[in-house]
């Protein structure tokens, strides 16, 4: 210990006691402060070529590229967090792995050009002709409400550690109109990387209830769909990958306002929407596609009580999205209804179900807590009586958690049972205002 503490630095003679850190070595010790300047001065003079090992100051953006998940480790990573919608996830995770692939095999691109550069002009444009440059495949997410769009977006970005942003289509407008501009959605995405470009351009957005900015008729008319078929204009180049002026506290754009320049090429784009009544133009397509003798059988094989599974760009055209838009979205899955089984498995089987939820809160009280099995079924049937989907089971829960989580903090109670006939007492306000409003 004595000669630990005599230990100084072998630059600044520094002791322990007057840095941070030391870090001992055969031939002595070396300060952190030291140690930082030293990695300073040696990036200085190799700039990008460090003769040895990787670059010490690899920033999270570059650590994105190299990601190395297979679309199989992000489905089950989602599964953690996502009960059933399998076809959704599968789609969700390749086009999410094909993505960063694209982005690491643009970046080894670019490097390589850079170490060519002493070539001849001939052999470079050898090089750039040999490269094949893969495009973009942004994902539209079908699905009615509560079922997991919105869910799957952001466990994705979590295992990801990118920058993620929601936005919602419904605030947008065109330039000029009440209501935000469409550079806005990237405004979100500096702030949530604290405007950070590099990363914000590897980011993740979310733009949710994209079907509310759908073309409203077909039929033209005298006065302009400034939050209809002018958004999605505004929106094709975004999609697409091009250099935006974003303002950086989003909102509308002023000519003395400073911007900043973001280029959208590397950033994945994932829509989401109930897409309310497209399920009829889907049966009107099915069947006009079906005559003939076989018609009766063809038809049978179609499962009626979920049409969204047969959902195709065209379907999204009727609808009201403009073909630019469709093309610019390849990717298009469907998320299914959720039934009894799937609402069960989501009170108590993911990682932060609810269920798990509650009994941490009364576990930091001290309490444990027992919720009977007949108070899940009933959870469970009310939200689907009024069709509420998985964010509906919250509510009910709250409406039934609300007194025991008033009265046990302070008292000794060190057990709670949760039977039904105290559940159904205190879901019965929430039930009685929705069937009045129904």
């Amino acid at each position: 210990m004595e000669n630990k503490k005599s230990l100084k630095c072998a630059i600044c003679g520094r002791s322990s006691k007057d840095v941070d850190m030391l870090l001992e070595g055969r031939g002595g010790a070396l300060c952190v402060d030291c140690a930082m300047q030293i990695t300073d001065y040696v990036q200085s003079v190799f700039g990008d070529d460090l003769p040895y090992g990787k670059k010490s100051s690899k920033s999270d953006s570059e650590q994105c590229e190299s990601l190395n998940f297979t679309p199989k480790e992000i489905t089950a990573f989602l599964d953690r967090y996502v009960i059933g919608q399998e076809e959704a996830k599968k789609y969700l995770s390749v086009a999410v792995y094909n993505h960063y692939k694209r982005i690491n095999q643009a970046t080894i691109a670019a490097n390589n050009s850079k170490k060519g550069k002493n070539n001849s002009q001939d052999s470079t444009l050898e090089k750039e002709k040999s490269v094949l440059e893969v495009e973009k495949s942004n994902i539209l997410l079908v699905g009615p409400t509560g079922t997991g769009k919105t869910l799957l977006a952001k466990s994705i970005a979590r295992m990801l550690n990118v920058p993620f942003a929601i936005v919602d289509a419904t605030v947008l407008t065109e330039a000029g109109y009440v209501g935000e501009d469409v550079e806005s959605i990237l405004s979100r995405l500096l702030q949530a990387c604290d405007y950070d470009v590099k990363r914000a351009e590897r980011g993740i957005v979310f733009i949710d209830e994209i079907d509310k900015i759908a073309r409203k008729s077909d039929n033209p008319s005298i006065t302009r769909d400034v939050s209809g078929e002018g958004v999605q204009q505004a929106m094709l180049k975004l999609l697409e990958g091009t250099i935006v002026n974003v303002p950086p506290q989003g909102g509308r754009k002023h000519p003395e306002q400073k911007m900043i320049s973001v280029n959208t090429t590397n950033i994945l784009f994932i829509c989401g929407g109930a897409f309310e009544g497209i399920e009829k133009r889907i049966a009107q397509r099915l069947n006009t596609s079906v005559v003939g003798y076989g018609a009766s059988s063809k038809t049978n094989k179609i499962d009626k009580d979920n049409l969204l599974k047969y959902i195709a760009p065209q379907d999204l055209r009727s609808y009201g999205l403009i073909p630019e838009i469709v093309g610019r979205v390849p990717v298009v899955t469907y998320l299914n209804p959720l039934d009894k089984k799937a609402l069960l498995r989501i009170l108590v089987e993911p990682q932060n179900a609810l269920i798990k939820q509650y009994e941490k809160l009364f576990e930091l009280e001290g309490v444990k807590l027992t919720i009977k099995q007949e108070v899940l079924d009933f959870i469970v049937d009310t939200a689907l009586k009024y069709k509420l989907g998985a964010r509906g089971l919250r509510s009910i829960c709250e409406a039934i958690m609300l007194d025991p989580m008033y009265e046990t903090p302070g008292s000794s109670i060190k057990e709670l049972v949760i039977d039904l006939e105290f559940a159904k007492d205190k879901v019965r306000n929430i039930t009685s205002t929705l069937d009045a409003v129904s």
